[in-house]
């Protein structure tokens, strides 16, 4: 990634608190341990050579547990704690270069943060509260409560504008939140543990609407969290970091099969496969390729001689209308034309290939044989079956790789197409 692609830009950034902390950052130093420095130097290492990218418009996650580093790394971006060394750049601008009136202006109009305590003033109602940010800047009343109230709409808090926010339940105040570092229109939002003082009920609730509100709103998020089950439901990559320092960055999927070390794979051991696996990942051939416009006569007599126990039927365009098996014609009387067309306008054993196997298999326990796996253009990846997810789930050491393209799959099958 160069960088004008990244949105954010982490280099070799250092926090280290205590009396001369650039000590620590002496050559000597730096094949110790945190604890060694801290014990001979008398100084703590907060932050050690951390680096990474952020791309417009992903939720990038930090993880880790108490004392890993990862809420002083976030209130470095916003230069809450400035880095004894370092760099951190927005849109290739370096903020820890920022004087006072830039620093403002940044914290104000590209940059909001959501903190774990909602942060809300109680004397202040709803739609005040999410239009206090706008207040600060001397926006008009008029104009700050019209983007707080949309705003509010956005996270579900239409109607509750004139509340006390004393009397919303824990949800609904975070939602406040949200809602107020959403109506300064922000670049990026920073989310430092926002859900972890809600109910486990309430918390996964939040992590889904995050999810859906994220695919209307596309901001850059840095989410802070030291739960890996809400860093796999909210992220798209997950930094794990350990005594100041990432050690693995990857994408759930990478951090979940292929661990880096034992710490990592301890963190992952209670998440289920299904939650990572997906559909292109385990997709095999199909037993038939067959073109729909040779008719249903032909599918019959192809299925019926017992070679093959189900078709993928594509249309002249390459693309897949629908998984048809010899089972599919019994039923209601009715020519075996008239009964694939409805077979095959149904459509619904076709699944995305980015499916998880989580949500796949109340669809394939439904169908109880196969499912034809597609791409974003309807184009066949392969077929699934129960059997394939029941084998994929019982390897005992499933390591990721990067999915093989899979242009040209039709070409290269046997079909009967």
């Amino acid at each position: 990634m160069s960088d004008s692609d990244a949105h954010i830009k982490i280099e070799n950034l250092w926090k280290v608190f205590g009396d001369k902390p650039e000590r620590a950052l002496h050559e000597s130093q730096l094949d110790r341990t945190r604890s060694e420095i801290q014990t001979d130097l008398g100084l703590v290492v907060a932050l050690k050579d951390v680096s990474f990218e952020v791309n417009p418009g992903e939720t990038f996650v930090v993880m880790g547990l108490s004392g890993s580093g990862k809420s002083t790394l976030v209130r470095c971006l916003i230069r809450l704690i400035d880095p004894t060394s370092g760099r951190v750049l927005v849109d290739n601008e370096d903020v820890t270069a920022y004087g006072h009136d830039q620093l403002r202006d940044f914290r104000r109009s590209k940059i909001s943060m959501v903190f774990q305590h909602f942060g809300l003033l109680p004397h202040k109602n709803v739609l005040d509260n999410a239009a206090y940010g706008l207040e600060v800047r001397g926006i008009s009343k008029d104009d700050r409560h019209q983007s707080a109230t949309d705003m509010l709409e956005l996270v579900g808090l239409k109607g509750w504008e004139q509340s006390d926010v004393r009397h919303l339940s824990g949800g609904m105040q975070q939602r406040v939140g949200l809602a107020r570092a959403l109506a300064s229109e922000p670049e990026i939002l920073l989310m430092d543990e926002p859900f972890s003082g809600l109910d486990p009920l309430i918390r996964r609730q939040m992590r889904k609407e995050l999810t859906a509100l994220q695919t209307e709103i596309n901001k850059t998020i840095v989410f802070i969290t030291h739960d890996l089950d809400e860093a796999i439901t909210v992220g798209d990559r997950i930094a794990i970091m350990r005594d100041g320092e990432i050690i693995q960055l990857g994408t759930p999927k990478e951090i979940i099969l292929d661990p880096v070390d034992e710490f990592v794979s301890e963190f992952t051991e209670g998440i289920p496969k299904t939650r990572v696996l997906d559909l292109g990942m385990i997709a095999r051939r199909p037993d038939m390729i067959f073109d729909s416009s040779r008719g249903a006569e032909t599918l019959i007599s192809e299925l019926q001689d017992g070679k093959h126990e189900h078709a993928v039927c594509i249309s002249n365009d390459k693309t897949v209308e629908g998984i048809i098996t010899l089972e599919s014609f019994a039923g209601p009387d009715g020519s075996p034309d008239t009964k694939m067309r409805e077979l095959l306008s149904d459509n619904q054993y076709c699944v995305n290939a980015s499916t998880c196997l989580e949500d796949a298999l109340p669809i394939i326990a439904e169908d109880g044989s196969s499912i034809a796996v597609i791409d974003d253009e309807k184009h066949l990846v392969g077929v699934v079956t129960q059997h394939d997810i029941l084998r994929a789930l019982s390897t005992s050491c499933l390591l990721y790789t990067s999915p093989s393209p899979r242009d040209g799959l039709l070409s290269r099958m046997p079909s009967s197409a």
